[in-house]
C-alpha cells in the first residue's frame, strides 16, 4: 500500500508559504484557497496550469491534486504545443490569472479574493502513487513526451533538496527562509526550487518573477533574511554586468548550464553568499550539487548513488527507485561524486578529437569581454573536409576586430586547435528563452540560420 503523502509542511499553519509585494500569505490561506479552486475545478483533467503569479501556480498544484488531476508542464506555451496537449489530452483545461498568455483551452480563472479561512485547518494528504505532473519534452519528431511525476517520489526529492540547501545554508531547516526566483514555476527547476521547496521545506517564496536587474534588486530588498536567490547563469550574468547595487543574501541557487568560474566568484562576491549549483534532469529531476567555487565534482543526494561511466552513467536510490540513464556524459570519481564532461547530444568528434557544446560554450564565456555567448554546429560547417563550429557572441563593447582576436586568443587557451570557431559572429543578443534562459535546439539553429544568411547578404 502506498503511503500517503501531506500537501504542504503542517508545523505551522499561520508561517508564510509566500509573499507578495512585501505582504505574507500563510499557508493556511493557502489550504483555503485550494480547496476553494479545487470546487470549481473541471470534473476531468489534466491542467495547464499558466498562472503568471507564483502562489497562484502553486495554488492550481494543489487544487489538481485535491480532484486527482496532473498538472501539464510543456517546454513552452506555444500554439504548436497547446495544439498537440489537447490531442493528447483531450479533456485538458488552462489555469490562468490576469497575467496568463492565451492558450486555445476551456480555462479557469482564479477568485478575485481569497476563501475565508478556519482557525483550525486540516492539511490534505495526497496518495504518493498519485500522477501529481506530466512534465513534457521535445521528441525527435517535435511530438511532446510524457514524464510522469508521482507525489510520493517528488516529495523525498524535495525533502533531500531541501537538506542540501539548509546545510549550506548552515541550518537545520529552509523554515523561515525566503526565496526570491527569476524562473517561472512552469519550468521543472523552478517547480522544484521554488513552489515544492516552499510547500515541504518550510520557505516562503516572492510571488513575482522579476526579470531586470533592478527587478531582481527591488524583490530581494524586500524579502526578509535569510533570503535565497533562484536563478540561472543567464540571469546571473544581466544582473552583474547591470552594475546595479545588491543586496546581500544567504544562498544563490544556480541552474547547471555554462557558468565559469569566474561568474560564480563574481556572483559570491556581489551577493555575500555561497554559489550552488543544481544538477538534475527530467528523468530523475534534482540529484546532484556543487559549490562551484570549490572545484568541478558533483555530490549526489544522500540516498543517491552513481555508476557506469560516460555515457552510460545512471543514477539509483533515494526518489529514483529504478536505476535511469542520465542524458549527460559524466566522469564518475566514486558512487556519489562525478564531473559533468557534457550532454551525450552536444558531443563533438572533430579530427579524432572528442569536446562537446556544452563544454565550448563554457570557456566562451570565461572571455572578458563575454556578455554571452554559444557555439553551434551547422550541418555544412566544412573547413578543407574538416567540420568546425561557428561561434555567436554577446560583446558590445568589443569592436569587431577586436572581438575575433579576443576571442580567439581566450579560445586557444582553453581548448584544443581543433575545436576553435570556423567564424565569430558578433550579435545584439542570443534567442534565449525569457523564463530559463536555455537555448532550444530547434529555435537556435533556425536563428542561427536567418543570421549567417543576413551576414552573407
Amino acid at each position: 500500500m502506498t503511503t500517503s503523502q501531506p500537501l504542504i509542511r503542517a508545523d505551522d499553519l499561520d508561517a508564510p508559504l509566500a509573499r507578495r509585494d512585501g505582504a505574507s500569505v500563510s499557508r493556511r490561506q493557502y489550504l483555503a484557497d485550494v480547496r476553494a479552486l479545487a470546487a470549481r475545478l473541471p470534473e476531468a483533467g489534466p491542467m495547464l496550469n499558466i498562472s503568471a503569479d507564483r502562489y497562484r501556480f502553486a495554488v492550481g498544484l494543489g487544487a489538481a491534486m485535491l480532484r486527482g488531476q496532473a498538472n501539464l508542464m510543456p517546454p513552452n506555451h506555444t500554439p504548436d504545443t497547446v495544439a498537440r496537449l489537447r490531442t493528447l489530452f483531450p479533456s485538458s483545461y488552462a489555469l490562468g490569472d490576469a497575467e496568463a498568455p492565451e492558450v486555445a483551452l476551456p480555462l479557469v480563472r482564479h477568485a478575485d479574493t481569497p476563501a475565508a479561512t478556519e482557525a483550525a485547518t486540516t492539511v490534505p494528504r495526497i496518495d504518493g502513487a498519485a500522477l501529481a505532473a506530466l512534465v513534457l519534452t521535445s521528441g525527435s519528431t517535435g511530438a511532446p513526451l510524457p514524464h510522469a511525476k508521482h507525489w510520493g517520489l517528488l516529495v523525498r526529492n524535495t525533502r533531500a533538496g531541501a537538506q542540501r540547501l539548509a546545510r549550506q545554508m548552515g541550518r537545520a531547516s529552509l523554515a523561515g527562509v525566503s526565496l526570491v526566483a527569476t524562473v517561472p514555476a512552469q519550468h521543472m527547476y523552478g517547480f522544484e526550487s521554488t513552489v515544492l521547496i516552499a510547500l515541504l521545506g518550510g520557505a516562503a517564496f516572492d510571488t513575482a518573477r522579476p526579470f531586470f536587474p533592478a527587478d531582481i534588486a527591488a524583490a530581494l530588498a524586500r524579502a526578509p533574511r535569510p533570503r535565497m536567490l533562484v536563478t540561472t547563469p543567464f540571469h546571473l550574468k544581466m544582473l552583474l554586468d547591470s552594475g546595479v547595487a545588491l543586496p546581500a543574501v544567504d544562498l544563490t541557487l544556480c541552474a547547471t548550464a555554462p557558468l565559469s568560474p569566474q561568474l560564480a566568484l563574481r556572483a559570491e562576491a556581489a551577493l555575500a553568499a555561497p554559489l550552488l549549483e543544481i544538477y538534475g534532469c527530467t528523468e530523475a529531476g534534482q540529484v546532484a550539487s556543487r559549490r562551484s567555487t570549490e572545484g568541478a565534482e558533483w555530490h549526489t543526494f544522500d540516498d543517491l548513488h552513481i555508476s557506469g561511466d560516460g555515457a552510460e552513467a545512471v543514477v539509483q536510490g533515494g526518489h529514483v527507485p529504478q536505476p535511469t540513464l542520465l542524458a549527460d556524459v559524466l566522469e564518475v570519481v566514486d558512487a556519489q561524486t562525478f564531473r559533468l564532461l557534457g550532454r551525450s547530444n552536444d558531443l563533438l568528434n572533430i579530427a579524432g578529437k572528442r569536446s562537446s557544446l556544452g563544454h565550448l560554450n563554457y570557456h566562451l564565456n570565461s572571455i572578458a569581454g563575454v556578455q554571452d555567448g554559444a557555439f553551434w554546429m551547422p550541418p555544412d560547417a566544412s573547413d578543407g573536409g574538416v567540420v568546425r563550429p561557428v561561434a555567436f557572441v554577446v560583446a558590445p563593447e568589443l569592436a569587431a576586430d577586436a572581438l575575433h582576436e579576443r576571442v580567439l586568443a581566450g579560445l586557444r587557451e582553453r581548448v584544443d586547435a581543433a575545436f576553435l570557431p570556423r567564424r565569430i559572429v558578433a550579435v545584439a543578443a542570443l534567442p534565449r528563452e525569457a523564463g530559463t534562459g536555455k537555448l532550444p535546439a530547434g529555435a537556435f539553429a533556425a536563428w542561427a540560420d536567418r543570421v549567417l544568411a543576413a551576414a552573407h547578404d
